[in-house]
């Protein structure tokens, strides 16, 4: 009974942190391009986004479509050319660069279809490593028994309890992404960004990955955006995104 208290009680300070009516996220007329030698290559072309709270989005496209470079935007990994990024509606693109990366440190999340776990760290200094980058040295150590729970309380949640001291290379491939997850939610982030999430995984791995992103996104209220170029897994959102040659075709519910 504590832990749905608990849950709900989370739930509701997500859903509260957000105005009534306002977006959780959300891009606007974004445009994209690189330069490749004399070449300029657009790959998104005034793409227009809204995002619910407590809604679970997927974004669907071919390779090359320019769903990746829209999750890298809407987290403040990379900034648009044109467009603006709202957070809770007001602009956040635009924003210094140390306030991006804090932004980035505290309301978003991030898994990769590579886990980009630490080889010489175990798993539970790997979920740790963001609660290391957030506060300094003095105040980790100050609270490090506070940390070391709420990672471990993490940790039981994506079903790894029983694996706190393996190194990466003693992980299975599903292990390892529900370890990056875990590793995405230890600072309580209020938005997941999911790049492929099941790609480098058998289907019936792929599955239970998409159960646990569908559990937090019902029990804990987490927003949750997913590039992914699987019809069946997108499907599994409430909400789904196609993306087709940098332009959003169409936005269709989830079956």
């Amino acid at each position: 009974m504590t832990c749905l208290i608990t849950d709900g009680k989370r739930r509701q300070r997500r859903q509260e942190a957000v105005p009534a009516g306002t977006a959780h996220i959300a891009a606007v007329a974004l445009e994209k391009s690189f330069r490749k030698g004399h070449h300029k290559i657009a790959v998104l072309r005034g793409v227009e986004l809204t995002v619910r709270p407590g809604e679970f989005l997927s974004v669907v496209g071919q390779s090359g479509s320019g769903k990746s470079t829209l999750l890298h935007l809407l987290g403040l990994l990379d900034t648009p050319n044109v467009g603006e990024i709202l957070l809770r509606g007001e602009r956040v693109d635009d924003l210094p660069a140390r306030t991006r990366d804090e932004l980035r440190n505290r309301v978003f999340g991030f898994v990769f279809q590579f886990y980009h776990l630490l080889p010489e760290l175990n798993l539970l200094e790997n979920v740790m490593a963001p609660l290391m980058i957030r506060h300094s040295t003095l105040a980790f150590w100050r609270h490090r028994r506070e940390l070391r729970d709420l990672a471990k309380d993490i940790i039981d949640k994506v079903g790894l309890s029983h694996r706190l001291k393996h190194r990466p290379t003693e992980l299975s491939g599903g292990e390892m992404q529900r370890a990056a997850i875990a590793r995405a939610l230890v600072a309580k982030p209020e938005i997941l960004l999911a790049d492929e999430p099941t790609g480098n995984l058998d289907s019936q791995t792929g599955w239970e990955i998409m159960e646990l992103l569908q559990r937090l996104n019902a029990q804990e209220g987490l927003t949750i955006i997913m590039v992914t170029h699987d019809d069946s897994v997108a499907r599994q959102a409430h909400r789904v995104v196609r993306l087709s040659e940098g332009r959003i075709h169409t936005l269709e519910e989830a079956a």
